[in-house]
């Protein structure tokens, strides 16, 4: 993506575009008609825009840029997983990953490039934060790829922490389930935190899209061995915030829970998740451990995780076992890390 100064129209709120156009001293209603091209019609030429003036147009490719980047790379698996390799405004990289499953097309979204919240699993961890993306770089990648008009799911799972970045994150939800917008409902999304309890509140008072936790254990000590952010903001306490929710009508939570041999999955930590997710409507997604290099961690047998599935789910906790999708392509959960760029 071209390093600019320029306004960015895609990534752009309603809101947004208004001062844009009041800026460029453009008619009245503009905005509306510019975000229409830009969110219903996905316009990749200014001079499409046939009911703007021809002097409002060369205003806008004047003093704007649409914001659109293509994909640098696409990489297909066996499974018929893709991801694609985007280029950021920072000279970073970054990856998304499309999942294709019957009738079902899903794009996995990355927020960050890279991320800074360790997590000893997760290949990105490894990266550390490299920058921010902007709410022009996340709506890119759903816009740009072949597919946009087949998803029918987005997940922001990818590379980042959400909620590290919720200001983008925030513009973005709003131009995806806004009428002026993609118009998109809110519970065919799904964001994805590790539990950062200091901006999960405005998430959830602020849009109704369904919410995934990263919880990976449930003993607070044993947590912080894998994932640092315990020491900032306690699992206990973010459970605390959602028992504040409804989550028994439209909105969904569940917990992701990557099973790691001889360090999860027992029957202590078993009578412990019952006892930290108490009071909560949730659901328990389990994900088997994809290797990274030099880690010291590996997947128990696929029987011990199915094991540990029905005994969670016999204990009143719905638990399912995720299928691993994209792993020969590095696109599979904790693999992405824009190997490109090593």
């Amino acid at each position: 993506m071209t390093k600019t100064k320029k306004p960015q129209l895609y990534g752009s709120t309603l809101e947004g575009l208004r001062a844009i156009c009041e800026q460029l001293d453009l008619p009245r209603f503009a905005h509306k008609q510019i975000a229409k091209w830009l969110y219903t019609r996905f316009v990749t030429d200014i001079d499409a825009m046939t009911d703007l003036s021809k002097v409002a147009r060369e205003r806008l490719k004047e003093q704007c840029d649409l914001g659109l980047s293509a994909p640098l790379k696409v990489s297909t698996s066996s499974d018929g997983t893709k991801k694609y390799l985007f280029a950021t405004s920072e000279d970073e990289y970054i990856e998304s990953a499309l999942i294709p499953d019957g009738e079902r097309m899903t794009l996995c979204v990355s927020s960050q490039a890279g991320c800074r919240m360790g997590c000893k699993f997760c290949a990105t961890g490894r990266m550390g934060l490299r920058h921010s993306l902007s709410s022009t770089e996340i709506i890119n990648q759903i816009i740009s790829i072949p597919e946009r008009d087949k998803l029918t799911n987005l997940v922001f799972m990818g590379m980042g922490e959400p909620l590290d970045n919720i200001d983008n994150l925030m513009l973005t939800l709003d131009i995806l389930t806004s009428e002026w917008g993609m118009a998109w409902s809110p519970t065919r999304i799904t964001v994805s935190t590790s539990g950062v309890a200091k901006t999960l509140p405005r998430l959830l008072d602020e849009s109704k899209v369904h919410l995934a936790v990263s919880l990976h254990n449930p003993f607070p000590d044993e947590r912080k061995e894998i994932m640092p952010i315990e020491n900032a903001y306690p699992i206990w306490d973010v459970c605390d915030i959602l028992r504040r929710y409804d989550f028994t009508h439209q909105r969904r939570v569940s917990f992701e829970y990557i099973v790691l041999e001889g360090m999860n999955c027992s029957p202590r930590h078993i009578k412990e998740l019952l006892r930290l997710l108490d009071g909560i409507k949730c659901r328990i997604n389990l994900i088997r451990f994809h290797k990274i290099p030099d880690s010291p961690f590996f997947s128990p047998p696929l029987e011990k995780i199915i094991e540990f599935r029905d005994t969670l789910t016999k204990r009143g906790i719905q638990t399912t076992l995720r299928a691993s999708r994209g792993e020969d392509i590095e696109a599979a959960c904790g693999l992405l890390s824009t190997a490109e760029k090593r």
